[in-house]
């Protein structure tokens, strides 16, 4: 299969019934590095039956290979003939001084957000690859996508980036100044970083990337800030689904704080039979937490992409 207009494809590996592509493409986004990811293509889709997409955000360390190789996701996507795509975290290969540094800011940790701070606002934009420059690039291809049924869903930093990406374009609209031309149906999340202007991580990222620090973190990209600006006619349309463990040792640190989540839902009257925010007893923060509960995540996110 051609796959244009990506380049240094790594080829397929036949999974679940289906085919997982590993594909590449020279990012304008991330200053013309390239970027990987993967697409996992259901055993139905066709050019006359484009299977409806679900994006997968991985957290900080990671790269495409981990949800690919450990979610556990590909089983129960095959069954509800749903796409899924998976990005990469940061750009690679920045040559920043630093970038290197930590696990938690630099490579692997792009945490979702545009950068305004020098030196990184001309390669950390992995907002932009994820809303606007890959639905593009798949647009053009010629894989058999729904892009008009999306949905997404994240792990830790990856789901504070399918929380934040769900609502400012739930807020916005699609083609907004602030969103990209998709409509996300439906978002979930394990463990995300649902306060981040408010936890560690957060604090590192923002200050770190954005030339307006927290302040700015808290405007664009932190989910509870979000939640205080749905429109009220908006209300009832929210899906989310978040699961966090109680054995989870970040949790435990003050990294997560779904409990903000859940508070900030409720003061703004956001509690719909979709608004689902729970903690599961015993999990802790590792793909074997992810794998467990997937296969309900990927479902959830069925009855909204194949409605």
């Amino acid at each position: 299969m051609q796959t244009w207009p990506f380049r240094g494809s790594k080829g397929t590996v036949k999974v679940a019934n289906g085919q997982l592509h590993k594909l590449a493409y020279s990012s304008e986004a991330l200053g013309g590095l390239t970027t990987e990811f993967n697409v996992f293509l259901p055993s139905s889709a066709s050019s006359s039956k484009p299977a409806p997409v679900l994006f997968y955000l991985a957290g900080l360390t990671c790269t495409p290979a981990n949800g690919t190789e450990k979610g556990g996701f590909f089983n129960t996507a095959e069954k509800h003939g749903i796409a899924i795509v998976l990005p990469d975290t940061s750009p690679r290969g920045a040559k920043i001084e630093g970038e290197d540094d930590a696990y938690d800011f630099g490579s692997g940790a792009g945490f979702y957000l545009n950068a305004t701070k020098e030196p990184w606002k001309k390669h950390y934009k992995m907002y932009d690859v994820v809303v606007r420059e890959l639905p593009d690039k798949l647009k053009s291809s010629d894989l058999p996508l729904d892009l008009g049924r999306t949905s997404i869903f994240g792990h830790s930093m990856g789901g504070h980036g399918a929380l934040t990406i769900y609502l400012k374009n739930l807020i916005a609209g699609p083609n907004a100044e602030s969103t990209g031309p998709l409509t996300y149906r439906s978002a979930s999340a394990f463990a995300p970083i649902s306060h981040p202007s408010a936890a560690p991580w957060g604090h590192k990222a923002f200050e770190g990337y954005l030339e307006g620090g927290i302040e700015e973190g808290k405007q664009h990209y932190d989910a509870v800030e979000l939640v205080s600006r749905i429109p009220q006619e908006k209300k009832e349309s929210v899906k989310i689904l978040t699961d966090t463990g109680d054995a989870d040792d970040f949790w435990k640190k003050g990294q997560l704080r779904p409990e903000e989540l859940v508070e900030a839902l409720s003061n703004n009257g956001v509690d719909n039979e979709n608004v689902i925010v729970r903690m599961q007893e015993g999990y802790d923060h590792s793909y074997f937490f992810i794998s467990t509960f997937a296969p309900e995540h990927i479902e959830w996110h069925a009855k909204f992409l194949n409605a």
